[in-house]
């Protein structure tokens, strides 16, 4: 099993994510459907990937209070709208029509903008860009790092995380099955991608907290074994999977090697 996603955390790695479509959207507000290239709220089956990407999200936004940040590949929105509670000024940036028609309508409001063009072409002058679970679907990752560097403001810094392939693909795999993936990075490849661009590179690994910690030790005593065996499957992630929050995720320096998903701060 791999260590990165456990196999009830979503259906996407069974090929399943496109019947999933988002829940109980505001009215006015087209819902998505989950496709496997994006992670979205409101999606229970999905709240694991979320809750993941919340995670770093939050971290982030902590460290932008009063910024003008950009949030490229920004998706859904639910990113861009965490960052705009402490930015003094957040612009989401997505190329995808529908996901940019979604963000727009639900999370649009004073400070926060929502612009459809790509990751290459948007330049805007800012103190902050982040750029979440999306490095590894562009084929030149060296240039757009270098675009990034180029619209930072004196001081300015560049967030980017990648999945780590040591824990999402099978053991001695260059890549995991997504199809939406170009490439998956080892930490040493990760870090050296950055240092090519960036002077300063920080790398933090994304890691299981609380719960997940204690789902990972269960898994290890032999958990998913027993749960088919009593016919508690079903039952018990459907409670669990929802229930997972972005506290069950923690950023540290590592071991990067165990990582789950590698954070980059770039200045």
């Amino acid at each position: 099993m791999r260590a990165g996603a456990p196999r009830v955390y979503t259906a996407r790695l069974v090929g399943q994510a496109a019947q999933y479509i988002q829940r109980d959207q505001p009215e006015g507000v087209p819902p998505l459907a989950l496709t496997g290239e994006r992670t979205l709220p409101d999606v229970p089956e999905e709240n694991y990937w979320y809750r993941r990407h919340l995670a770093v999200y939050e971290w982030i936004a902590a460290r932008c209070a009063g910024l003008d940040v950009v949030d490229m590949a920004c998706g859904e929105g639910y990113g861009t709208d965490v960052l705009a509670r402490t930015a003094r000024h957040a612009t989401g940036v997505d190329a995808n029509p529908e996901a940019f028609e979604h963000a727009r309508a639900r999370y649009g409001r004073p400070g926060v903008d929502f612009v459809r063009d790509l990751v290459d072409s948007h330049s805007e002058p800012c103190d902050a860009v982040v750029f979440l679970q999306t490095i590894e679907h562009v084929e030149d990752d060296a240039g757009v790092l270098a675009h990034f560097k180029s619209m930072l403001r004196p001081g300015g810094v560049a967030y980017v995380s990648t999945p780590n392939v040591l824990t999402l693909a099978p053991p001695g795999a260059e890549k995991s099955d997504n199809p939406w993936h170009l490439r998956e990075y080892r930490p040493e490849q990760f870090r050296a991608l950055c240092e090519s661009v960036f002077d300063d590179v920080e790398i933090l690994g994304l890691f299981h907290a609380r719960k997940l910690r204690v789902h990972e030790w269960a898994l290890k005593a032999g958990w998913d074994s027993v749960h088919p065996r009593l016919g508690l499957t079903d039952r018990f992630y459907g409670w669990f999977t929802p229930a997972i929050a972005a506290s069950d995720f923690a950023l540290r320096a590592g071991p990067l090697e165990r990582a789950l998903d590698l954070v980059a701060v770039l200045r």
